[in-house]
Protein backbone atom coordinates (compact mmCIF):
# COMPACT_ATOMS: atom_id res chain seq x y z
CA UNK A 1 0.00 0.00 0.00
CA UNK A 2 3.03 2.41 0.74
CA UNK A 3 4.67 2.09 -2.00
CA UNK A 4 1.51 2.09 -4.14
CA UNK A 5 0.73 5.89 -2.36
CA UNK A 6 4.05 6.89 -3.85
CA UNK A 7 3.88 5.63 -6.89
CA UNK A 8 1.07 7.62 -7.54
CA UNK A 9 1.72 10.76 -6.18
CA UNK A 10 4.70 10.79 -8.63
CA UNK A 11 2.58 9.13 -11.41
CA UNK A 12 -0.20 12.14 -10.45
CA UNK A 13 2.68 14.74 -10.71
CA UNK A 14 4.26 13.50 -13.87
CA UNK A 15 0.28 14.13 -15.39
CA UNK A 16 0.68 17.57 -13.71
CA UNK A 17 3.57 18.15 -15.39
CA UNK A 18 2.30 16.53 -18.92
CA UNK A 19 -0.79 18.82 -18.59
CA UNK A 20 1.12 21.78 -17.67
CA UNK A 21 3.20 21.98 -20.86
CA UNK A 22 0.28 20.91 -23.37
CA UNK A 23 -1.25 24.06 -21.71
CA UNK A 24 1.82 25.96 -22.76
CA UNK A 25 2.17 24.65 -26.05
CA UNK A 26 -1.84 25.19 -27.32
CA UNK A 27 -1.72 28.48 -26.13
CA UNK A 28 1.18 29.13 -28.30
CA UNK A 29 -1.31 28.39 -30.89
CA UNK A 30 -4.01 29.72 -29.01
CA UNK A 31 -7.35 30.15 -31.20
CA UNK A 32 -10.79 29.41 -31.43
CA UNK A 33 -10.60 26.17 -32.12
CA UNK A 34 -8.68 25.05 -28.58
CA UNK A 35 -9.83 27.87 -26.75
CA UNK A 36 -11.94 25.63 -24.89
CA UNK A 37 -9.38 22.69 -24.57
CA UNK A 38 -6.71 25.40 -23.16
CA UNK A 39 -9.15 26.52 -20.40
CA UNK A 40 -10.40 22.70 -19.68
CA UNK A 41 -6.63 21.60 -19.34
CA UNK A 42 -5.93 24.51 -17.40
CA UNK A 43 -8.52 22.97 -14.65
CA UNK A 44 -7.21 19.72 -15.22
CA UNK A 45 -3.52 21.24 -14.16
CA UNK A 46 -5.06 22.63 -10.61
CA UNK A 47 -6.99 19.70 -10.39
CA UNK A 48 -3.80 17.38 -10.86
CA UNK A 49 -1.86 19.20 -9.13
CA UNK A 50 -4.20 19.38 -5.77
CA UNK A 51 -5.11 15.79 -6.03
CA UNK A 52 -0.72 15.50 -5.93
CA UNK A 53 -0.85 17.37 -3.17
CA UNK A 54 -3.15 15.37 -1.22
CA UNK A 55 -2.06 11.90 -1.86
CA UNK A 56 1.56 13.21 -1.22
CA UNK A 57 0.98 14.69 1.64
CA UNK A 58 -1.32 11.77 3.15
CA UNK A 59 2.11 9.40 2.00
CA UNK A 60 4.34 12.45 4.15
CA UNK A 61 2.03 12.13 6.97
CA UNK A 62 1.45 8.27 7.63
CA UNK A 63 4.15 7.13 5.81
CA UNK A 64 7.52 9.17 5.71
CA UNK A 65 8.47 9.25 9.33
CA UNK A 66 10.41 6.18 9.49
CA UNK A 67 11.66 6.45 5.93
CA UNK A 68 13.32 10.06 7.17
CA UNK A 69 15.01 8.20 10.36
CA UNK A 70 16.29 5.74 7.62
CA UNK A 71 17.56 9.08 5.43
CA UNK A 72 18.88 10.95 8.69
CA UNK A 73 21.13 8.26 9.77
CA UNK A 74 22.10 7.09 6.21
CA UNK A 75 24.72 8.48 3.96
CA UNK A 76 22.71 11.51 2.06
CA UNK A 77 21.04 12.68 4.70
CA UNK A 78 21.12 15.83 2.49
CA UNK A 79 18.59 14.04 0.93
CA UNK A 80 15.95 15.18 3.66
CA UNK A 81 17.76 17.95 4.71
CA UNK A 82 17.78 19.84 1.99
CA UNK A 83 15.98 18.47 -1.21
CA UNK A 84 12.38 17.42 1.22
CA UNK A 85 12.20 20.88 2.72
CA UNK A 86 13.11 22.71 -0.18
CA UNK A 87 10.09 20.59 -1.98
CA UNK A 88 7.89 21.10 1.25
CA UNK A 89 8.10 25.24 0.44
CA UNK A 90 8.30 24.93 -3.47
CA UNK A 91 4.98 22.92 -3.36
CA UNK A 92 3.25 26.19 -1.91
CA UNK A 93 4.10 28.40 -5.22
CA UNK A 94 3.19 25.22 -7.24
CA UNK A 95 -0.03 25.04 -5.56
CA UNK A 96 -0.70 28.79 -5.88
CA UNK A 97 0.19 28.96 -9.62
CA UNK A 98 -1.45 25.80 -10.49
CA UNK A 99 -4.78 27.10 -8.93
CA UNK A 100 -4.30 30.65 -10.44
CA UNK A 101 -3.77 28.72 -14.21
CA UNK A 102 -8.07 28.37 -14.62
CA UNK A 103 -8.12 32.03 -13.84
CA UNK A 104 -5.77 33.18 -16.20
CA UNK A 105 -6.65 31.18 -18.99
CA UNK A 106 -10.14 32.81 -17.84
CA UNK A 107 -8.75 35.99 -19.77
CA UNK A 108 -9.29 37.06 -23.11
CA UNK A 109 -6.02 34.90 -25.19
CA UNK A 110 -7.19 35.39 -28.56
CA UNK A 111 -7.83 39.20 -28.29
CA UNK A 112 -4.64 39.92 -26.03
CA UNK A 113 -1.07 38.68 -26.05
CA UNK A 114 -0.50 39.86 -22.71
CA UNK A 115 -3.41 37.54 -21.29
CA UNK A 116 -1.37 34.70 -23.48
CA UNK A 117 2.17 35.71 -22.00
CA UNK A 118 0.80 35.23 -18.86
CA UNK A 119 -0.34 31.97 -18.95
CA UNK A 120 2.50 30.92 -21.22
CA UNK A 121 4.71 32.06 -18.30
CA UNK A 122 2.60 30.18 -15.61
CA UNK A 123 3.11 27.14 -17.22
CA UNK A 124 6.60 27.30 -17.77
CA UNK A 125 6.78 27.85 -14.15
CA UNK A 126 5.09 25.44 -13.24
CA UNK A 127 6.52 22.73 -15.34
CA UNK A 128 10.15 24.21 -15.27
CA UNK A 129 9.02 24.25 -10.99
CA UNK A 130 7.25 20.36 -11.59
CA UNK A 131 10.18 18.95 -13.21
CA UNK A 132 12.55 20.10 -10.13
CA UNK A 133 10.13 18.40 -7.48
CA UNK A 134 10.02 15.29 -9.25
CA UNK A 135 14.03 15.09 -9.22
CA UNK A 136 14.17 15.94 -5.39
CA UNK A 137 11.57 13.56 -4.71
CA UNK A 138 14.06 10.98 -6.78
CA UNK A 139 17.01 11.86 -4.84
CA UNK A 140 15.25 11.59 -1.65
CA UNK A 141 14.00 8.07 -2.55
CA UNK A 142 17.42 7.56 -3.47
CA UNK A 143 18.60 8.68 0.08
CA UNK A 144 16.23 6.12 1.42
CA UNK A 145 17.54 2.94 -0.90
CA UNK A 146 21.21 3.76 0.05
CA UNK A 147 19.95 4.21 3.61
CA UNK A 148 18.83 0.66 3.81
CA UNK A 149 21.83 -1.06 1.68
CA UNK A 150 23.68 -3.22 3.53
CA UNK A 151 26.59 -1.68 5.38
Amino acid sequence: MTLAVLMLHALLGMFFILAAGFVFVDTINAREENLARIRLFSKAVAALMWVTYLVGGYWYVVHYAPEKGYILKGPWPFAHDFFMETKEHVLMGLLLLATFLPIAAGNDLLGSKPARRLVQWVTALLVITGVGVEGAGAIISMGAKVAMLPK
